[in-house]
């Protein structure tokens, strides 16, 4: 006898077979490798296994974009301060994809409004802008204020603290892969202000700096002085002078 069975009963049992084997996929795994064990904080404080890149102390791990030299920052109370044209500074450490966590206090002293009030930022790979600024009752462009991915994406809500209150970042961030010269992946991130999510896995279209955003393998970082450099690997992170009091404490980086 012949059957004769209709497309639509043919994908049906595809289908069926497709959901069982996934279903029976799901089974208990090797007891080894454990995950490496890492303690956290309910405070911010930085987790056992990460990069403390600022505790207070020095600006050891930080210098000059302009001209690698050392960092020139003022560090007071365990606290250091953009001072103005003293210049922008970069880790000296590369990395790629990130968990970055820093605090940033724009100054209690309120001069200037808009883009002149409180204005610093975080560049991730040295050439995505994570906005800083006081935008606490500061309207601006809304791509331009605190917590943007600068002229790209605004933040989903302002979540700014008055001007001279501690505030905090906690970043997550996918670095751009590239593929026989070519831009296989964009960078994405994720970010949260002061506990709140203002960015969620947003694709980050290219830098942020130049008049179109791009990506190329060679570039020249932000704030480096027209230095072409492989932008294709690990990069450094960038915290922005930009000629306003803004200041920072505990910061730490988890390489991911």
């Amino acid at each position: 006898m012949k059957h004769i069975y209709s497309t639509k009963t043919l994908i049906t049992a595809s289908l069926s077979l497709i959901l069982s084997t996934a279903v029976f996929s799901q089974v208990a795994q090797s007891t080894e490798p454990q995950p490496a064990l890492v303690q956290g904080s309910m405070t911010g404080d930085a987790p056992s296994d990460a990069i403390v890149l600022f505790s207070g102390n020095d600006l050891l791990a930080w210098e000059r974009t302009a001209d690698d030299g050392p960092a020139r920052w003022m560090i007071e109370n365990q606290v250091m301060t953009v001072q103005k044209g003293v210049g922008t500074i970069k880790t000296k450490q590369l990395f790629g994809d990130i968990q970055l966590h820093l605090e940033w206090q724009p100054t209690a002293t309120i001069e200037g409004s808009g883009q002149s009030r409180g204005n610093s930022g975080v560049f991730l790979h040295s050439l995505f802008e994570l906005q800083i600024l006081d935008s606490w009752e500061n309207p601006t462009y809304i791509n331009g204020q605190a917590g943007s991915i600068y002229l790209q994406h605004a933040p989903l809500v302002n979540a700014s603290k008055p001007p001279g209150e501690w505030q905090s970042f906690d970043i997550t961030f996918s670095a751009p892969l590239y593929n026989s010269g070519k831009l296989e992946t964009p960078a994405y991130v994720t970010v949260y202000q002061n506990g709140i999510l203002i960015q969620n896995h947003v694709e980050i279209s290219g830098a942020t700096y130049t008049t179109e955003p791009e990506y190329k393998m060679q570039c020249e970082p932000y704030s480096q002085n027209g230095r072409m450099q492989d932008c294709s690997g690990k990069m450094p992170i960038t915290l922005q002078d930009h000629g306003q009091t803004v200041s920072y404490r505990n910061i730490w980086v988890r390489e991911l």
